[in-house]
């Protein structure tokens, strides 16, 4: 077992290095002009296909691209990467330390998109179960190593910005001249028209200006599940909490995030008569009998824009 001091020393080495090692990924991503360097799949034939803006595609690819970035970090760090054995399983990445294995820690990638309707607001993560694996520390259950195995618990998170449907269509098939060694007239596919551009850099990106962000799951948490039918735990959405780690239970601790979790949904309590499920932070606490000011507000309310 690892001492608290041997704990507390690797988990402020490895969250500082995160915090750095994200500093640069802006770049690795996108262009000048802000946009998301990859612009489609390519067939044998150069013709490429336009990415959707769908969430688990986009996800997906940003994973993809990152990941000789991400081997790079864990290197150097001292960590060799253990990937999730299956697509449900938690985390996406266990960085298990190459010295002493006992060391470890849970990163999930975690990616959203600005909400156009709310500004300074974003579409909103989805952190892990709070089921079977986060409930019983031990649990082998959907999860890499046992939940207690693990020294900390990161996110790295990626926020962007979707283009209009107006500006991409999706269906598109483009030529590139400079692909082309025989250029030659434009092709149709099926029922799709191949258009021709000049460059790469012509075609236009369906994501754009990317902030890169790490914290731990339980600054990010919010007191809500993330997803109607899952036991997902919800993220809060304003952008300026999101970037200081200014979670809802910034004031409380991890332990309290730990708690209301194992909690959540399961535990009552009494009010006005009637028997109540908790499923907020406020009732918590006044189940605990604490004080609501341990509750962090939030930057800005989230309200929906009005035309």
């Amino acid at each position: 077992m690892l001492k608290k001091a041997e704990y507390l020393e690797a988990k402020a080495a490895f969250s500082q290095g995160f915090q750095a090692f994200v500093q640069n990924l802006r770049a690795h991503v996108s262009a000048e002009n802000g946009e998301w360097t990859v612009k489609g799949f390519i067939d044998i034939y150069r013709n490429i296909y336009t990415i959707s803006s769908d969430t688990k595609i986009v996800s997906k690819i940003l994973e993809i691209h990152l990941f000789p970035k991400i081997l790079q970090f864990a290197a150097e760090q001292g960590y060799s990467i253990v990937l999730a054995e299956h697509q449900n399983w938690y985390p996406d990445l266990s960085f298990v330390n190459v010295v002493n294995p006992q060391i470890k820690f849970a990163v999930d990638l975690k990616t959203t998109y600005r909400d156009p309707a709310c500004e300074g607001h974003v579409n909103g993560f989805t952190l892990g179960s709070h089921g079977a694996y986060f409930k019983n520390r031990t649990s082998s259950k959907n999860i890499q190593f046992p939940y207690d195995d693990y020294s900390g618990h990161f996110c790295l998170g990626i926020i962007y910005s979707r283009l209009d449907a107006v500006d991409v269509d999706e269906t598109e098939i483009i030529n590139v001249k400079e692909l082309d060694d025989e250029p030659g007239s434009i092709q149709q596919i099926g029922q799709r028209t191949v258009t021709t551009v000049d460059s790469l850099r012509s075609i236009t990106s369906v994501i754009k200006d990317f902030q890169f962000f790490v914290c731990e799951k339980w600054q990010l948490a919010s007191d809500r599940q993330g997803s109607g039918n899952t036991a997902n735990i919800g993220s809060i959405t304003a952008i300026d909490d999101i970037l200081k780690s200014n979670g809802i239970f910034a004031r409380l601790g991890e332990d309290w995030f730990d708690e209301y979790w194992m909690n959540y949904g399961v535990t009552t309590m009494r009010r006005g008569g009637e028997t109540i499920t908790i499923k907020r932070l406020e009732d918590f606490i006044e189940f605990k009998s604490c004080d609501k000011s341990l509750i962090v507000p939030v930057v800005t309310k989230r309200k929906r824009r009005t035309e």
